[in-house]
């Protein structure tokens, strides 16, 4: 083969390999695409979002979007928006549905929220359609001490100017909860939260329980009310409960100490009773006991003991025949 001819073939493979590199790097369809729709961004635009990492495709469809729908939107602020890791879809389509819905919120304001963690288009969707949140059963005691299990149903839109900052719907639940335990907490008996429910709504509503979050409470409606346990009579219960313990313990305690009172006394008796023997003994020593006197005492203890006896068995049997006349 003629070296003109390799050369020829080599100079159209590097025109072609040029060719592809400058239609890869360069997003020409991007930039006829901005020319149809009268978008003004430029070609050395496009190449520069290239060069500093930018997807030109992320900039340049919302952007065409946002200028059809009337936005006053440009490529910087998208793109820096982007480059701050924020979602350019979602906050176009939230100018987009705040614009049709006649609500006012500003490019800065949209991206503010989106950094900051939320979906700013769901926000400006429940802006436009409010969202119903469901609280679980919150338990109360009335002053009577029944216990009434509420259920409310909270309806929230939210505060696009609060959105950055402000409270989430646990914060709104955790005051409806405590609205509602201070309501039938305060009613002087159960029945009359049942027969006014409303009466928590108007209460629970006029203490502005969406100050510092970022919705708007516009109503709040009791769902269900059931009747729970009796908490006054089961308290009254356990404080009787523990009362006996505490007087049966008591009782106890003075009965040990009675216990060890007696005890003692036997122990001093017996130990007396221990002194008397001695004491007879030192006095036959000593001559002022005689032997005689000595056996007629043991006479008289015998015959006491006799005595004893013979007074037990006449009770038994006077016991008995009372039984028997009874029946």
């Amino acid at each position: 083969m003629p070296a003109t001819t390799v050369g020829f073939i080599v100079l159209i493979g590097l025109i072609g390999l040029i060719i592809v590199l400058f239609f890869s790097f360069v997003p020409v369809g991007l930039w006829i695409s901005c020319l149809a729709a009268n978008v003004k961004v430029s070609i050395f635009n496009l190449v520069g979002m290239r060069l500093r990492r930018v997807i030109p495709s992320r900039i340049v469809l919302p952007l065409i979007k946002a200028i059809k729908a009337g936005l006053d939107v440009n490529v910087n602020q998208l793109e820096a928006h982007y480059l701050a890791g924020g979602n350019i879809d979602g906050v176009v389509n939230a100018l987009i549905a705040s614009e049709r819905a006649g609500i006012e919120l500003q490019f800065e304001k949209a991206a503010a929220i989106d950094l900051a963690g939320r979906d700013v288009f769901d926000a400006v969707k429940m802006s436009v359609n409010p969202k119903v949140i469901e609280t679980s059963n919150v338990s109360a005691v009335a002053k009577d001490g029944i216990e009434l299990l509420v259920k409310a149903r909270v309806t929230v839109r939210a505060n696009l100017e609060r959105l950055v900052g402000g409270a989430g719907e646990a914060t709104i639940l955790a005051r409806i909860g405590e609205g509602i335990v201070t309501t039938v907490g305060s009613a002087q008996s159960h029945k009359e939260v049942l027969e006014n429910p409303d009466d928590i709504s108007k209460r629970v509503l006029s203490k502005g329980l969406d100050s510092g979050t970022a919705f708007e409470i516009l109503s709040i409606d009791i769902a269900d009310i059931d009747v729970g346990r009796n908490i006054g009579a089961q308290l009254q219960t356990l404080q009787a409960e523990a009362d006996k313990n505490i007087a049966q313990a008591k009782a106890e305690e003075r009965r040990a100490m009675a216990v060890a009172k007696e005890q003692e006394m036997r122990a001093y008796v017996v130990e007396a009773e221990a002194e008397v023997p001695k004491a007879m003994a030192f006095a036959l020593r000593e001559g002022k006991l005689g032997v005689m006197d000595y056996y007629d005492m043991q006479n008289v203890k015998a015959d006491t003991k006799m005595r004893e006896k013979i007074a037990e068995a006449d009770k038994k049997l006077i016991i008995e025949k009372d039984k028997k006349d009874m029946k």
